[in-house]
């Protein structure tokens, strides 16, 4: 750890690569991180597993979990989290409304599939036109399907809405949408009380174990083509003040990103002991990293394009409220680039 913490600081032309615990003790506290209990949380598992977050004097970040986006977005406005593993929606959320924070490093991208039951399934096999395959579906079935969806600015509601809207054109009178949480989606998928769900890993993986003729009918690419996902998100007076707590997490979110996309087996066990609060198989964790390990990705300067696109969507739809945020501002790379710049001259 201190060696990473010495060339990243170097990078940053700091002037001197003192550790950590000796540049922080002015903040009196551990950092406080804020996240929720899924995998596109998996960097922040990966290194609180092994014991790589930043400590400040001595004491290990506390790692505080939230149930939703909108609970973490009044956290973080509130002043209560230093650094929160976020969606990129709610981290819009937080700029519109004047939080201080900045992106210092993507998670992941293309995250989203929307995955139907065995009614629906066979209406988009064999290269069937999602265009249609609505319409088809309760032209044969005598009802329209029912799709459940994450909450109205979401990340994986907009990548379902930007499907519908601009990727397949769906005639908005040929589905249902209904809005539920992370569990109650797995359980109607489960039983049967909608036919399709816009899902993360690891519930795809959990829904396809289980119910053998579900089937995933749109990836994270064909939703949202480059679709921002969770990201990492730091208080800016711990930029300004820490920065070396800053690098040190930038430091890490990449050595975890690698871990995961490069030995599942080793990574599997650190993020199931957060993922759904621990009550997973090993096993299906591990097999959910690897249907997701092309997404996992650390660095920001990838998901800015993206999430202007996103931003634009969800002013026209109605799901921001408010001016729009300065992408540009929003996001702030110095620390990923220091620390990756300095990597590849190793």
């Amino acid at each position: 750890m201190k060696r990473i913490l010495a060339q990243a600081a170097l990078a940053l032309g700091l002037a001197a690569a003192t550790s950590v615990a000796m540049n922080a003790t002015a903040t009196a506290a551990p950092l406080e991180i804020g996240y929720l209990p899924i995998l596109p949380a998996a960097q922040l598992f990966v290194a609180a597993g092994q014991n790589a977050l930043p400590a400040v004097d001595g004491a290990q970040p506390k790692l505080v979990q939230f149930q939703s986006g909108p609970a973490m977005v009044q956290a973080i406005l509130a002043g209560q989290l230093d650094a929160a593993y976020v969606g990129i929606g709610p981290a819009l959320v937080v700029a519109a409304k004047g939080g201080d924070f900045k992106v210092v490093a993507s998670n992941i991208v293309e995250q989203v599939s929307l995955v139907a039951l065995g009614g629906l399934a066979p209406y988009f096999a064999n290269g069937g036109d999602a265009a249609t395959a609505f319409v088809r579906f309760a032209k044969d079935k005598g009802r329209v399907p029912v799709i459940a969806s994450y909450p109205r600015g979401s990340v994986p509601e907009a990548a379902l809405q930007y499907w519908l809207r601009r990727r397949i054109k769906a005639d908005p009178a040929s589905y249902k949408l209904i809005t539920q949480g992370e569990a109650q989606i797995q359980q109607s998928l489960l039983t049967g009380a909608v036919d399709a769900a816009v899902i993360l890993e690891p519930t795809v993986t959990t829904v396809l174990n289980k119910a053998p003729t579900a089937r995933v009918v749109a990836r994270g690419s064909d939703l949202f083509p480059h679709q921002p996902g969770a990201v990492l998100l730091v208080r800016g007076t711990l930029i300004h003040e820490h920065p070396d707590l800053v690098t040190a997490l930038g430091a890490e979110q990449i050595s975890a990103t690698a871990l995961l996309r490069d030995d599942p087996a080793k990574a599997a066990p650190l993020v199931q002991k957060y993922v759904a609060g621990g009550r997973l198989p090993v096993k299906l964790v591990e097999q959910a990293i690897r249907n997701s390990k092309a997404q996992f990705e650390a660095d920001p300067n990838v998901i800015i394009p993206a999430t202007r696109v996103l931003q634009k969507f969800q002013q026209d739809t109605g799901a921001q409220e408010g001016p729009p945020v300065d992408v540009n501002r929003l996001f702030d790379t110095r620390f990923y680039d220091a620390v990756a710049k300095s990597r590849a001259k190793q």
